[in-house]
C-alpha cells in the first residue's frame, strides 16, 4: 500500500521516531563511554547505505520512501555489528534493507532486517562479529537501554513480547546458574549485558515481524528464549538470541494462523478525516 498525500504517518504518534531517538542516544553514549570500534565515517557509511538502499528499492518497487525504517536498521547495525572490512559496512545494510522487499509472506517481511543481515554474514564466514563485551555490563547503560527501550515498545504496542523474552530468558539463565552452583553474580552479569537489552527492546519487539496476538507473542518470546539457551549453552555458540530469532521468525505465519489477532499497521493521520488504521496493504510496504 502506498499512502497518499492525505494519508501520511502521524509523526507525533509514530513509535519509530522514539526508536530513532533512543538508538541515536545509545550510539552517542557508546561512543563516549566505551571503546567505540566504529569510526564516525564507518557509522555514517552503514546508515547512508541503508538509506540509499531503501530509496533505490523503493523506487524499483514503486513504494514511498520510508526513511525511518532504514534509519533504524542502520543505527542498529552501528550498535551491534563489528568489522574491519569497509565492504561489510556496505553489504550488511544492503542485505538488511533488501530482505524487507524480497523475503515476504502475506505482504509483510518475515525477518527483522538487522537480525537477518547479521546472521547471514556470520553464517557465511564473513569478517564480522557481534561483541557483547563491547557494551560491558554497566548499570548506567542497562538503565538507559531499559528506560529508552521501554518507551519504544510501549509506543509500538509490543511491550508484552519484550517482557516475556526477558522473563523467560532470565529464568533460564538464573535456573541454569543455580543448577550448576554458580554464584548469582554470573547470571546477573549475563542479564545486564547491553546487547541483550538492545535485542529485547529494539529487535524482538519489531511489530511487523512478531505474531499478531498477545498469546502468540508471549509464546514466540518464550520459544526464542529456549532456542537461544540451547544454542548458547548446549551448542556453545555465541549470539544465541540472534540465531534463535531468525529461526523462530519462520514460525510467525503458523502462529498467526493458530493464534489469530489484529494485524499491526503503522498508524496514520488523514488530513481530511479522523485518525485511522490503514487497511491491509495490497502491495509492498516495508
Amino acid at each position: 500500500m502506498r499512502l497518499s498525500q492525505n494519508d501520511q504517518v502521524d509523526p507525533a504518534k509514530d513509535p519509530r521516531h522514539y526508536q530513532i531517538a533512543c538508538l541515536l542516544t545509545m550510539v552517542v553514549y557508546q561512543s563516549l563511554a566505551f571503546d567505540f570500534t566504529l569510526l564516525p565515517a564507518e557509522a555514517l557509511l552503514l546508515i547512508g547505505t541503508a538509506l540509499l538502499s531503501q530509496a533505490i528499492l523503493g523506487y524499483v518497487f514503486a513504494v514511498r520512501f520510508e526513511w525511518r525504517s532504514a534509519c533504524i536498521s542502520g543505527l542498529s547495525l552501528v550498535l551491534l555489528l563489528r568489522t574491519e572490512s569497509p565492504a561489510m559496512l556496505v553489504l550488511a545494510p544492503l542485505i538488511a534493507i533488501s530482505s524487507k522487499f524480497l523475503i515476504r509472506y502475506q505482504n509483510r517481511h518475515v525477518f527483522n532486517p538487522t537480525n537477518l543481515a547479521i546472521i547471514l554474514l556470520l553464517l557465511s564466514g564473513a569478517p564480522v562479529w557481534v561483541s557483547p563485551g563491547a557494551w560491558g555490563s554497566s548499570t548506567t547503560l542497562a538503565f538507559l537501554a531499559l528506560l529508552a527501550g521501554g518507551a519504544v515498545v510501549h509506543k509500538a504496542l509490543r511491550q508484552d513480547v519484550t517482557i516475556a523474552l526477558l522473563f523467560s530468558y532470565g529464568a533460564i539463565v538464573i535456573g541454569r546458574g543455580l543448577f550448576l552452583g554458580d554464584p548469582i553474580a554470573i547470571a546477573v552479569h549475563q542479564l545486564t549485558n547491553g546487547t541483550l537489552l538492545i535485542f529485547a527492546f529494539f529487535m524482538i519487539s519489531d511489530p511487523k515481524t512478531t505474531p499478531d496476538s498477545r498469546v502468540g507473542r508471549i509464546f514466540f518470546a518464550a520459544l526464542v528464549a529456549v532456542g537461544a539457551a540451547f544454542i548458547q549453552f548446549a551448542l556453545f555458540r555465541p549470539n544465541g538470541l540472534l540465531y534463535a530469532l531468525v529461526f523462530c521468525s519462520l514460525l510467525t505465519p503458523a502462529l498467526n494462523r493458530v493464534l489469530p489477532g489484529t494485524r499491526f499497521e503503522w498508524r496514520t493521520q488523514n488530513k481530511s478525516g479522523p485518525e485511522s488504521w490503514p487497511t491491509i496493504p495490497t502491495g509492498v510496504h516495508p
